[in-house]
């Protein structure tokens, strides 16, 4: 296995080893962005489906982004991948085994393989392939959940963005 993993560095042209903290003014301007993109897809799925907690896991995506969106952890790549990866490995469950403690385990067990093999490591899909594994009812949200990992991946620039702006004002 490689030792030279990206998801687990900062990305390429980062010129830092870890993101410098702003001041209290900064930090909150920052974390605008990643709270009413989650308040959106909140709204999203309340207008579009009854299954809220399976999205749960893009408000830790959402937070992770804030604290350092240069992260290989928090690029699209990784984060798309590994959520919609999750996602249908927590459904291929369910469908499987029925909801219930070995569809959750199975699903888990796979996104954490699979994220490590495929070096797509974003520690909130864990908790994607559980939600979709014990959800209830048999509605599918995967394409739902699909466009709310993309309205997500949009967070990912949106914070690189803010970052920009707030170094060249400061």
């Amino acid at each position: 296995m490689s030792q030279d993993r990206e998801s687990l560095k900062p990305i390429e042209g980062a010129n830092r080893s870890i993101r410098r903290r702003l001041g209290l003014k900064g930090e909150l301007l920052l974390a605008t962005a990643p709270t009413l993109v989650v308040l959106g897809v909140l709204a999203l799925v309340e207008a579009l489906s009854r299954q809220r907690l399976l999205f749960a896991s893009l408000a830790a995506s959402a937070f992770l982004i804030y604290l350092d969106p240069q992260h290989g952890t928090n690029s699209v790549r990784t984060l798309v991948s590994a959520q919609m990866m999750a996602a249908i490995l927590g459904w291929l469950t369910f469908t499987l085994f029925g909801a219930g403690y070995v569809a959750a385990g199975s699903a888990m067990i796979a996104t954490i393989v699979l994220m490590i093999v495929l070096d797509i490591m974003h520690p909130p899909a864990v908790a994607t392939s559980l939600s979709f594994a014990l959800r209830a009812g048999n509605d599918n949200n995967l394409i739902l959940f699909g466009l709310a990992v993309g309205i997500t991946a949009v967070l990912v620039g949106l914070e690189r963005l803010a970052l920009w702006l707030i170094a060249r004002l400061s």
